[in-house]
């Protein structure tokens, strides 16, 4: 199914075909609730990631939600509690939500991937990106996360998750605060993820966070129209 793009001026946009299943076959196929969806995908063995994260970290939030949030893979500190965005992405998101008068308790927060990559670092353990194996061992619980919320929005933070969505020829910096219809009643959109904002160098950071918090101004508009 073509993506266009359905912000201002109805033009079309050309993202790659999502990975199949297409997202319409999905969300008619409806979903469960959220709770069995999270008790299922705790013993998830799809890649080797469960070996390495101490417990898959699934989404959380309303299944009756109007935004949903979409990063890449939880961090120490959401492996270690359980919960996505606790860590200081999470804090400068919940900031950013703020400032765009966006209520995280009212948004389904998750990630693409559920169990936290990484490599040791002395006693760190740093955070490694997934690979497309990995990616595509999880599409099983977003996609299922997806069909059951049904939001109005779905907004991926960061590369990973636009291009798990939108296919791996998507381009957050040339595609980002671009609004694209998924299936009925759902259009998607991507922006940077608040872990790129913190890595940012000091005459930058503040720069890119009020971006950022731009990005969910328009997503806020679009779920006020």
């Amino acid at each position: 199914m073509p993506l266009r793009k359905s912000g201002y001026g109805g033009k079309v946009a050309k993202p790659s075909t999502p990975a199949q299943p297409t997202l319409p076959e999905i969300l008619s196929a409806g979903g469960q609730s959220i709770d069995v969806l999270r008790s299922e995908a705790a013993g998830c063995e799809a890649c080797d990631l469960y070996k390495l994260g101490t417990q898959t970290v699934f989404g959380e939030g309303p299944e009756d939600a109007d935004l949903m949030l979409m990063g890449e893979v939880p961090g120490d500190q959401e492996d270690k509690s359980g919960h996505p965005f606790v860590g200081p992405a999470g804090k400068l998101l919940d900031r950013a939500l703020v400032e765009a008068e966006i209520d995280r308790d009212n948004v389904y927060v998750t990630n693409a991937v559920k169990h936290f990559k990484w490599k040791p670092q002395g006693k760190v353990r740093l955070h490694q990106k997934p690979n497309a194996k990995e990616i595509a061992a999880c599409r099983q619980w977003w996609t299922q996360e997806l069909a059951i919320v049904q939001p109005k929005v779905l907004c991926c933070l960061g590369a990973t998750a636009a291009q798990a969505v939108f296919g791996s020829k998507f381009r957050v910096s040339k595609q980002r605060g671009d609004f694209f219809d998924l299936v009925d009643g759902v259009v998607g959109t991507a922006t940077v993820h608040p872990s790129s904002i913190l890595r940012a160098d000091d005459e930058r950071r503040e720069v890119e966070y009020y971006d950022l918090v731009d990005d969910f101004r328009a997503v806020a508009q679009r779920l006020a129209s």
